[in-house]
Order: structure tokens, then C-alpha cells, then sequence
């Protein structure tokens, strides 16, 4: 049973939702840098990210997307290895988790005086319990309006990256939007890459992704756009606020090329699913060295 549940999990999408997490708490390194913030982040991240897959899971089961058209590794209710009732109590598990921690983590961060900073972040909490959720599950979710792109940009990039930088430094630089983005666009091409992929079964099955209202050669192009995107806005950050070892941060990038070969010349749906492991652990890479450069150069 136990088996069951970690394969629910998804444990192996965590390092993308890492991510976010490292940049934002290392952009803020040596400027009143706490490790109980990051630990207690990492703790949400992990609890939300969590609620998004056991979500997703419910959600596509209940509306008939996971079938035998389905690409990719077989769902827990699809599969008949948990039922959807358990799932439902799963996700009312996670969601609390999630906000406990959540809530430990800004009454570290904060303490109790500032009303303002924890109103604002306890709504930005709010938010992304709401946005992992109804990602998939209710009458109108918004990963079937071809919405996705954009929260995953909004969460995985600029929540994730700069409200994990207030946490710590409680302020903001306006160049912090760059690296924000570039995080966010990385997770965006993640998505994007599955879409693609499952872009014949969400069809037939009525969602409505971005690669299905572009069209699959738009869809590719626009997948390119993401990636240089992402790549040119870390590298201006870099450039201008930080020394020029961390330029050696973006050699890590050259790893997408074969990512985008496949893309534009693939003939089975099914050889894009190592491509999304790629895009994920390359982000993840990205932030891990960011974060061990920070630490070693103490920028």
C-alpha cells in the first residue's frame, strides 16, 4: 500500500519545484539568510507539490483524461491501486499539511508583528493550495482552458522565487524579475513538454492545453521561445549583479539542446517523456549550482 502511495507522489517531480525554492532563498544569501527559513520551505514545497500530483491525479480520473490513450507512467486511480475516495481524503491530508507548514514558515520568517507581510503571504499561501488543487479537479479547472502556462510561470517562477527572497531578506530588487522568470519559464517548457506529448489523448478526451489551441508546430516554436527566453534572462541577471564565475551557470543550459532536437523531430508521443525529466533536472541543476556558488563565493 505503502508502494502505492509514493508512486502517487510523484516523488520524482520534486526537483523541479525545488528549484524555485533554492534561487529565491540564495539570490537572498548573506543578507540575513536563515537555514530554518529554507528548511521550512523546502517542507511546503514538498507538501504542496504533493496536493498538485495527488490532485491531478483525482481530478483527470474524474473527468475520464487517464485512459488507455494516456502517455506516460499509469496513474494511481487509473491504475485501480487506490480508490478515488482514499484520493479525495489524500487531498484534504495535504492541503492541511500544506498549510501548517506553510504557516510555521511565515511565523518564522515574520514573527507576529507584521500584520501586513503575513496577511499578504498567508493569501500568496491561500493561492498556491487553490492553484495546486484546481489545477484538474472541479467544473471549471483551469489546466483544461489552457490556462497552465500561466500559473505555473506565476508560482513556480515568480512566487516561488521571489516570495522565497522576502522570506529571507524581507525586500526586493527589481532585477529579482529575471531570475523569477527564467526559473518560471523552465517549469512553463516542463508543461509545455507534456502537453506536447499528451497532445492526441487531451484532445479526444476535451482539454483544452496551449499546444492544442497553437497547434503543435506553434507549439514547438513556442517551446523554443521558453527555453532561450529563460536562458537570456538568467544570463543578463548574472552579468550585471553577480561575479563572473556564476556565468559558468549557464553552460548548464547547453543540456536543453538535445531536448529540443527530440522536440522538433520525434515521431512517437512516447520518446518526449525522458524530456521532461530532462528540462526538470536541469533546472534543478541550474539552482543547485547557483546555490553552492553563492555559498562558496558568499556573494
Amino acid at each position: 500500500m505503502l508502494k502505492n502511495w509514493l508512486k502517487a507522489f510523484r516523488l520524482r517531480t520534486l526537483p523541479l519545484s525545488f528549484s524555485c525554492i533554492l534561487v529565491g532563498n540564495f539570490l537572498a544569501y548573506g543578507n540575513n539568510f536563515r537555514w530554518s527559513i529554507l528548511w521550512l520551505s523546502l517542507a511546503t514545497t514538498l507538501f504542496l507539490q504533493i496536493l498538485s500530483n495527488l490532485a491531478n491525479d483525482l481530478g483527470d480520473a474524474q473527468k475520464g483524461t487517464d485512459n488507455h490513450e494516456r502517455i506516460g507512467p499509469a496513474r494511481a486511480i487509473q491504475s485501480g491501486k487506490i480508490s478515488m475516495a482514499k484520493m479525495k481524503k489524500a487531498v484534504v491530508i495535504f492541503s492541511i499539511l500544506s498549510f501548517f507548514s506553510g504557516s510555521l514558515l511565515l511565523f518564522t520568517a515574520f514573527g507576529t508583528e507584521a500584520a501586513v507581510q503575513l496577511l499578504i503571504f498567508f493569501l500568496l499561501g491561500f493561492g498556491a493550495i487553490g492553484a495546486a488543487i484546481f489545477y484538474t479537479v472541479g467544473k471549471k479547472p483551469y489546466g483544461y482552458r489552457a490556462l497552465g502556462d500561466v500559473f505555473v510561470l506565476i508560482f513556480f517562477g515568480w512566487v516561488g522565487v521571489l516570495g522565497s527572497y522576502y522570506l529571507q531578506a524581507q525586500t526586493f530588487f527589481t532585477l529579482l524579475v529575471f531570475p523569477a522568470t527564467s526559473i518560471g519559464l523552465l517549469a512553463v517548457g516542463v508543461l509545455n513538454m507534456n502537453n506536447i506529448r499528451d497532445f492526441s489523448s487531451d484532445k479526444n478526451a476535451g482539454k483544452v492545453t496551449l499546444p492544442i489551441v497553437l497547434g503543435l508546430q506553434a507549439a514547438k516554436r513556442y517551446h523554443i521561445v521558453v527555453l532561450v527566453t529563460s536562458l537570456v534572462l538568467f544570463g543578463i541577471f548574472l552579468f550585471l549583479e553577480y561575479p563572473k564565475p556564476y556565468l559558468a551557470v549557464l553552460l548548464i543550459f547547453l543540456v536543453l539542446i538535445p531536448n529540443i532536437k527530440k522536440l522538433l523531430s520525434y515521431t512517437d508521443s512516447a520518446k518526449l517523456d525522458p524530456e521532461l525529466k530532462r528540462i526538470a533536472l536541469t533546472t534543478f541543476a541550474i539552482a543547485l549550482t547557483f546555490s553552492v556558488f553563492s555559498i562558496l563565493f558568499k556573494h
